[in-house]
């Protein structure tokens, strides 16, 4: 899979501030951004299965992110969004700190292959302290994905 960002990324499935305040209500907002895309035809059953991924280990990685997925039917092809809440959400992070960018994965089940790959994607875009820096004190929407789209091209140069 030759990976590119916009492939799974639309820019109307990114919250600039997301609305909720706590771990729930943002996965809950985010699968929402995802299925107003028309790429998941049932969120309710993705909201489950994300959560009930979340309720094994949270995926709050640390650093302020948090890269939460699931797979289920009803998820066209993998597909991300983005969130960025309005003041940071506890998400009994691995480091305690709460989150300050949260990037959803939704991906159909047998697709895996390509869910571990966007995840690692997404987690080297990150691991640049720069780049997670800038997109979690993005503004817009427009500027988040601008700043991700500068980092997915600066990772496929090198």
């Amino acid at each position: 899979m030759n990976l590119v960002l916009t492939d799974i990324l639309n820019p109307s499935a990114i919250r600039v501030p997301l609305v909720a305040m706590d771990r729930r209500g943002a996965l809950e907002e985010l699968v929402d951004a995802l299925a107003s895309t028309g790429a998941v035809t049932n969120p309710e059953l993705l909201k489950k299965s994300v959560w009930d991924r979340e309720q094994q280990r949270s995926t709050g990685i640390g650093e302020g992110l948090a890269i939460p997925h699931g797979k289920c039917a009803g998820v066209l092809r993998p597909v991300i969004a983005i969130g960025r809440p309005a003041a940071p959400i506890e998400f009994e992070a691995i480091d305690r700190r709460p989150v300050r960018l949260i990037v959803l994965l939704a991906s159909p089940p047998e697709r895996t292959t390509e869910h571990i790959q966007v995840l690692h994607r997404i987690s080297r875009i990150f691991s640049n302290i720069a780049t997670r820096e800038r997109a979690c004190l993005a503004q817009t929407p427009q500027a988040l994905y601008e700043e991700l789209l500068s980092a997915d091209n600066a990772l496929a140069e090198r």
